[in-house]
C-alpha cells in the first residue's frame, strides 16, 4: 500500500461516522429471537413429497438383495428407489484435489450400490407424503446383505492382511505427503535435549443446532431446480447439483436463508442431499429431507481423528532447533468431495510448529480408509492437532529444563519484527504478532500472580495447572488452497451495491450468514464506505440469483474478503453519487462528501439528501445533461494476490484444577488473546473467540465418536455424547492485538476459528502442569476422567 493508500484508510476508519472498530448488536438478532427467522425444515411447499432413508447397518457389507414390496404398499408412500436407480440420473463425484500428489479415491454415488461401506451410508430412498409415512415405510423394506471384514484401526490400515475397503486398489492408502528441510537428522542428534511423546485425538462432530436439510423443486417446464439449503457455499453446491444432474447451471438457484450453525459441517457433499436433488427431477415435485439427530451422528462429517508421533530438539538453553511428526488418520471408505478428506492432515504438516523460530523440520502424514463415517473440513480444520502437538512438545521440554512455559516461548517465537518470513514448512508470513499477543495474555491472566497461588494450594494437596498455547490460523485463503488443485470452489468474493429509488443502501454479498455475524459487518463496512447511516444499508446473502458470484463462508474469509469486496464497491458507489451530485449541484465532486444521509459541501450542511438525489437519477432524467448517465449500482470483486494464505495469530491461556480421586477436571478460566487484522466489531469478534473456545472444550474435555470392534457408532445420541453444557463454561476473557494485513484496504484476517484452534492445546497442557507433581502425563483427547485416573496409575 502507498503512504496515500494509509493516509486515505486513516480517514476513513478513523472518521468520526466510521463503524469500523464499533460493537454494533447485530440488526437480525430481534427477528431470531422472536422466532421470525426461517430454516430450511419451516418451507413447505405445494406438493412437496418427503424422504428418508434406509442406511446401513453394517460398517461392510455385500447388498444381496433389496426387496421393497412391504414398504411400496404402505400409506402415503409415492416412490422408493435403490442406490442403482439415482446412479442412472446422477453422476458420481470423486474427492481428490490434484495438488495433493498421489491422493486417490474411488467415485462415489450418493447412495450404496452393491456394497455399504460405513454403518448409516443410504442404501434405499422412500418418497412419502409425509417424513413419517417414509419413515414407517423405511421399517418394511427388507435388505439382505452379507457382512464383510472390515478395516476399522487406522494403524492397521495398510497391512497386507487387512481388508481392502476398494479392490480396485492395491491398498488402503488415501494420501500421503512428507515434508522435509534436510537437516533434521543432524539436528536432533547435536541437540542438548531430544524430547518425543505420541499424542491421539478423538474422532468428533459439529452438532449442530440445526440439522442438516434441504429442499429440492425441480420444475419440468422451466428444466429448473430451486434448492433450499442450509449450506455455507451456496455457489459451489449450485455447481455440484448441476453437473452431477446433468442440469444447466443458470438453471439452479440455491437459496440459503437462517441456519443453525455450521461449523465447516455444511459444506461437503452428502449423498443424502444429492439423492433428494435427484428424487425431486426424477418425480417433478419438490422433495424436502431433514436430518433427525440420529441421521446426524451417523452422516455429518466427523474430524480431528489423528495419532501424531513427535520429536523435539532443544539446545541448552532452551532453542527449539527440530521439529519432527508423523500423523496418521483415518478417512472412512471415500476422500470428501469436493474438499477432499486429505486437507486436513496437509495442514498439520503444514501449521505444526508455525509461531516458532526452529530452522528444520520433517513431518509426514499418511491418511487411509476405513469403514467408518466419512471424516472431513470441520471448525479450525487441522489446527487443533497441529497446535496441541507443538504446544505439548514445547511445555514437555521447557519442564526437563527446568524453564517456565511462558519463558520457554518468549525465546523461541518469531519475534514480531521478522515478518515477512517462511515457516521451515514453506508458509510465508506477512505479519503476525505472537510477541506481542504472548504478553498481553500474561498480563490478563495475571500469571505470575497465578503462579504463586498455584504454589501455596499444592501445599495443600489442591492440583491446579496453568497452560499456555500460541497459534497461527488460517484466514483469506487464495486460490492456492482449493482452485489450483481442481476444484470449482472460489476464492474471491463479490458485492453489488446500489443505492435504490428510496435513498436506501442495499448491499449484495457472496458470503453467507451462518450465525457469526455476516450481514452485520458488511453493513458496518457499507455503511463506513458510504459515510451513512448504518440503518440505511440492507445486506442480502445466500441467493445465487441474486448476489455476485463467491465462495460463501469458510476458512474464516467472510470479513476478509467478502468485507473488502463490500468495502471496494462501496467506495466505487460513493464516488458515482458524488459525481451525480456535482452534475446536480454543480460544483466539482472534490468538494462534495456525504454526511447525515445527504450529499453535502465539505465543511457545510448544505446539499441534497440521498432520497432526492436517486429520485432525480431514477425519475426526472430530464433534469440531467444529456451526456451524463448515473451509475448508482456498483458490483466489485477481491481476492487475495499476494499470499497463499493472510495468517492471523493469537495466544490462549487456561486455569483448571485436577482432582486425583475422581480423574475430573474442572475449568476456572479461559482467556484468549487474538490478532484478526484490523476489528470490525469487537463484540462478534469476541463472540466467535468464545464460541470457538467451547468448541475446543468439547475436543480436549468431553467430545468422542466411540466405535466398536464391528464399527457401530455406540454414542449417536445427545444422551451418550458429551458435549460442553453451560455448567462446563467456564469465565472466558478475550483482548485483541491489531495488525492489519495490507494485502487489502480493510486490513481484516479472520477470526472464526482461532479459540477452536488453540483451546485444546492450552487445557491439555494445563492438564498436564497440573498432574507433574504427581507424576503423571496425558497424551490423549478427549481427556476423561478414566484418562486422568489411567495416568495416575489408578485404573488398568
Amino acid at each position: 500500500m502507498s503512504e496515500f493508500d494509509e493516509a486515505a484508510k486513516t480517514l476513513l476508519f478513523d472518521a468520526p461516522n466510521s463503524y469500523v472498530g464499533r460493537s454494533v448488536t447485530r440488526p437480525n438478532a430481534r427477528c431470531l429471537t422472536q422466532g421470525r427467522g426461517q430454516y430450511v425444515d419451516d418451507i413447505v411447499l405445494p406438493r412437496m413429497l418427503n424422504v428418508a432413508y434406509v442406511r446401513s447397518p453394517h460398517a461392510h457389507a455385500k447388498i444381496v438383495k433389496i426387496g421393497t414390496k412391504k414398504a411400496a404398499a404402505m400409506p402415503g408412500v409415492m416412490r422408493i428407489v435403490t442406490g442403482a436407480e439415482i446412479a442412472m440420473v446422477c453422476k458420481p463425484y470423486v474427492g481428490v484435489l490434484t495438488h495433493l500428489q498421489g491422493m486417490r479415491s474411488p467415485p462415489q454415488y450418493p447412495l450404496a450400490v452393491d456394497v455399504a461401506r460405513w454403518q448409516g451410508e443410504p442404501v434405499v430412498a422412500v418418497v412419502a407424503q409425509s417424513r413419517a409415512e417414509a419413515e414407517d415405510a423405511v421399517e418394511m423394506v427388507e435388505i439382505v446383505y452379507e457382512e464383510l471384514p472390515a478395516a476399522l484401526d487406522a494403524e492397521r490400515a495398510l497391512d497386507p492382511s487387512e481388508p481392502k475397503i476398494h479392490p480396485e486398489f492395491d491398498s488402503n492408502l488415501c494420501f500421503q505427503r512428507t515434508v522435509d528441510t534436510g537437516g533434521v537428522d543432524a539436528a536432533m542428534s547435536s541437540a542438548h535435549l531430544v524430547v518425543d511423546d505420541t499424542i491421539r485425538f478423538g474422532r468428533h462432530t459439529g452438532v449442530t443446532m440445526e440439522p442438516r436439510a434441504i429442499v429440492a423443486d425441480y420444475n419440468p417446464a422451466e428444466e429448473s431446480m430451486t434448492v433450499y439449503h442450509c449450506g455455507q457455499s451456496p455457489h459451489m453446491m449450485q455447481g455440484i447439483i448441476a453437473s452431477r444432474l446433468s442440469l444447466d447451471e443458470h438453471r439452479v438457484r440455491i437459496v440459503v436463508r437462517d441456519v443453525g450453525g455450521s461449523f465447516g459441517i455444511k459444506i461437503h457433499t452428502y449423498g443424502d442431499e444429492i439423492a433428494a436433488c435427484a428424487l425431486s427431477l426424477m418425480l417433478g415435485r419438490p422433495v424436502k429431507f431433514a436430518a433427525d439427530r440420529y441421521e446426524s451422528f451417523l452422516s455429518d462429517i466427523h474430524a480431528r481423528d489423528h495419532r501424531v508421533k513427535a520429536k523435539l530438539a532443544v539446545d541448552r538453553d532452551g532453542n527449539m532447533t527440530a521439529l519432527e511428526i508423523d500423523d496418521l488418520t483415518g478417512v472412512g471408505p471415500y476422500s470428501m468431495f469436493p474438499r477432499s478428506s486429505g486437507v486436513e492432515c496437509n495442514q498439520i504438516l503444514n501449521l505444526t510448529g508455525g509461531p516458532y523460530k526452529h530452522k528444520e523440520y520433517r513431518a509426514k502424514g499418511t491418511v487411509v480408509f476405513q469403514n467408518k463415517n466419512m471424516m472431513c473440513q470441520y471448525r479450525a480444520v487441522g489446527h487443533p492437532i497441529a497446535v496441541a502437538v507443538a504446544e505439548h512438545m514445547v511445555d514437555q521440554a521447557a519442564a526437563k529444563l527446568r524453564i517456565d512455559p511462558a519463558e520457554m516461548r518468549r525465546r523461541n517465537l518469531i519475534p514480531d519484527d521478522a515478518y515477512p518470513c517462511k515457516s521451515p514448512s514453506g508458509m510465508r508470513f506477512e505479519a503476525l504478532s505472537h510477541q506481542r499477543c504472548l504478553e498481553k495474555l500474561l498480563a490478563l491472566m495475571k500469571y505470575d500472580e497465578l503462579r504463586g497461588e498455584q504454589a501455596e494450594l499444592r501445599k495443600k494437596g489442591v492440583y491446579r495447572g496453568i497452560g499456555l498455547s500460541s497459534f497461527i490460523e488460517v484466514t483469506n485463503p487464495s486460490p492456492m488452497f482449493y482452485g489450483v488443485g481442481g476444484a470449482r470452489i472460489a476464492a474471491q468474493d463479490g458485492c453489488t451495491i446500489k443505492l435504490d429509488a428510496s435513498g436506501a443502501i442495499v448491499a449484495a454479498t457472496g458470503v453467507t450468514e451462518q450465525g457469526q455475524g455476516t450481514e452485520t459487518i458488511m453493513a458496518q463496512i457499507a455503511a463506513t464506505a458510504l459515510g451513512v447511516e448504518m440503518s440505511c444499508v440492507k445486506v442480502l446473502t445466500g441467493d445465487t440469483d441474486k448476489v455476485p458470484y463467491g465462495g460463501g463462508t469458510w476458512a474464516s474469509r467472510a470479513a476478509g474478503i467478502g468485507g473488502e469486496a463490500v468495502l471496494q464497491a462501496g467506495l466505487a458507489l460513493k464516488h458515482n453519487i458524488l459525481e451525480a451530485g456535482a452534475v446536480i449541484l454543480k460544483t466539482n465532486a472534490s468538494d462534495l462528501d456525504i454526511a447525515d444521509g445527504k450529499v453535502v459541501r465539505k465543511g457545510t450542511e448544505q446539499g441534497i439528501t440521498l432520497a432526492e438525489l436517486a429520485r432525480i437519477c431514477y425519475y426526472r432524467g430530464n433534469e440531467l445533461p444529456v451526456d451524463f448517465q448515473p451509475e448508482l449500482v456498483v458490483t466489485r470483486h477481491y481476492r487475495v494476490k499476494d499470499y497463499a494464505f493472510v495468517f492471523s495469530n493469537g495466544a490462549q491461556g487456561c486455569s483448571l484444577e485436577v482432582d486425583p480421586d475422581t480423574g475430573f477436571v474442572k475449568l476456572l478460566k479461559m482467556w484468549c488473546v487474538d490478532d484478526c487484522g484490523r476489528v470490525i466489531n469487537p463484540k462478534l469478534v469476541e463472540e466467535q473467540a468464545r464460541g470457538g473456545i467451547v468448541q475446543g472444550i468439547g475436543g480436549a474435555l468431553y467430545e468422542h465418536c466411540l466405535y466398536d470392534e464391528r464399527g457401530q457408532l455406540l454414542n449417536a445420541t445427545m444422551a451418550d455424547y458429551l458435549v460442553p453444557m453451560a455448567a462446563e463454561m467456564p469465565d472466558i476473557e478475550c483482548a485483541h492485538v491489531e495488525t492489519p494485513t495490507k494485502t487489502s484496504m480493510l486490513g481484516a484476517k479472520g477470526a472464526g476459528e482461532a479459540g477452536t484452534g488453540g483451546a485444546p492445546a492450552a487445557i491439555m497442557n494445563a492438564v498436564n502442569d497440573a498432574l507433574r507433581p504427581l507424576g503423571a502425563k496425558v497424551t490423549s483427547q478427549p481427556i476423561t476422567p478414566e484418562m486422568v485416573l489411567r495416568a495416575l496409575g489408578k485404573v488398568n
